[in-house]
């Protein structure tokens, strides 16, 4: 039984991360870390305040870290440190330099290290990357994603919990380029590989916080397949948008996070899990058990980092100094 615990208590983590850690058979819920102990009340478990105090615990085998990205790095080194497994947020890191320093922490520590991209758990991603190497489309030159919301930095929907510290350039990092365009970058590098060359645009076309409201990034990978990623908070017309166009013709999987893949000669319908983040904690454990290797490990989350890096310093207006 793997003993869990996760830092931080807001809306990612009450509603899938707990669930599923739940739900995993050879997984518990030991405990919690939070500055509000009674939001962890209800769960009937260990709850620190301080996770100098947590990671003492020599019963704790694995920690989620669920806190705002500011907190990923420093979180992350602390609990590998301390003999324990993770599972991190996306996007990894505030910055390249410290994705590395997370990866060569893990290495030294001879630690699991994971980030939660689960999209790469979706049944149709796993068969979309399977057509890929079969040549169903021949050779892939061009893969599109969009993600289009509106969001205009406060509380959503009378929400208390809100989130509004994802324009906090502190604590965030950036705006939708980390928040929603990591996930799409990542699902490109699980097709194609490491990415080779980055250049992008971001902007204020609508609000202006003190991150982007928008980005548009252009990946270039061996061998000659282009992404691009367009992210928007200014958009009041929801998109989620993936295809993938290839020589001899396309997969078509808008929207991404529904069931839906087309390509030459076939359609599948491939929902998801109803907790996306149970097959990705599973995944983790049997990685631990050393019964397979992780589907969003540290290494391979670490080039999302990379390509969020270049995509920065393609805006210097928008690079903290």
């Amino acid at each position: 039984m793997l003993n869990w615990i996760v830092i931080g208590i807001g809306d990612i983590s009450t509603r899938r991360v707990i669930p599923a850690i739940q739900d995993e058979t050879r997984s518990k819920l030991y405990g919690v870390v939070t500055r509000d102990p009674a939001k962890a009340a209800t769960y009937s478990v260990k709850t620190w305040t301080n996770l100098d105090e947590a990671l003492a615990d020599s019963a704790i085998d694995a920690v989620y870290v669920a806190t705002p990205v500011f907190l990923h790095g420093p979180q992350t080194i602390q609990s590998l440190r301390a003999g324990k497994h993770v599972l991190c947020e996306k996007p990894m890191a505030m910055n390249e330099a410290q994705a590395r320093e997370m990866l060569q922490t893990a290495e030294e520590c001879r630690r699991v290290f994971g980030i939660a991209y689960y999209r790469r758990a979706y049944p149709k991603v796993q068969r979309a990357k399977q057509l890929l190497e079969a040549g169903a489309i021949g050779k892939p030159v061009l893969a599109e994603l969009t993600c289009h919301g509106w969001f205009d930095g406060r509380a959503y929907d009378g929400d208390d919990r809100g989130r509004h510290w994802l324009v906090d350039p502190v604590r965030a990092g950036g705006g939708p380029l980390y928040d929603i365009a990591s996930h799409r970058i990542d699902v490109l590098n699980y097709f194609f590989g490491e990415p080779r060359r980055v250049c992008a645009q971001l902007s204020n076309a609508v609000h202006h916080y003190a991150v982007e409201d928008n980005a548009t990034v252009m990946i270039e990978y061996a061998g000659g397949p282009r992404g691009i990623v367009d992210v928007r908070w200014n958009s009041k017309i929801k998109r989620d948008e993936c295809r993938i166009r290839g020589t001899d013709g396309e997969i078509e999987m808008s929207p991404l996070n529904g069931p839906e893949l087309i390509y030459p000669g076939g359609r599948k319908t491939l929902p998801v899990h109803q907790n996306v983040h149970l097959p990705l904690i599973e995944n983790f454990v049997d990685a631990v058990e050393g019964k397979d290797a992780l589907l969003a490990s540290g290494e391979a989350a670490f080039w999302t980092d990379w390509v969020t890096e270049r995509a920065r310093e393609s805006s210097p207006s928008l690079t903290p100094s």
